[in-house]
């Protein structure tokens, strides 16, 4: 699996933590689902590719506002406990740093 990959399901699985636990849906929303879809989609075309940086450190921001505090919210919110509820991509988050 490449690192693109594997970027884009720990996206979408924290995503769906925050739906569940945080705004306690039991499907994930409408708004949340296109903000899903929208970071797979920056991420299939991220111009630096397999060697890119965690996207809070890229010198290029490709979400518009909106969608970047949306995302912002959810890592805040879900970054800490992923250790709980997927360590093993948790970790590998903090590695691919």
């Amino acid at each position: 699996m490449t690192r693109i990959e594997r970027e884009k399901q720990t996206v979408r699985k924290m995503i769906e933590l925050y739906c569940s636990h945080r705004l306690k849906a039991d499907t994930i929303p409408e708004a949340y689902q296109h903000l899903a879809d929208f970071a797979c989609r920056r991420l299939d075309h991220c111009r630096y590719g397999e060697s890119k940086s965690a996207c809070k450190d890229c010198p290029t921001h490709c979400y518009p506002p909106t969608e970047r505090e949306q995302i912002r919210e959810v890592m805040r919110w879900t970054g800490p406990r992923m250790i709980l509820y997927s360590p093993i991509a948790a970790i590998r988050h903090l590695f691919n740093k």
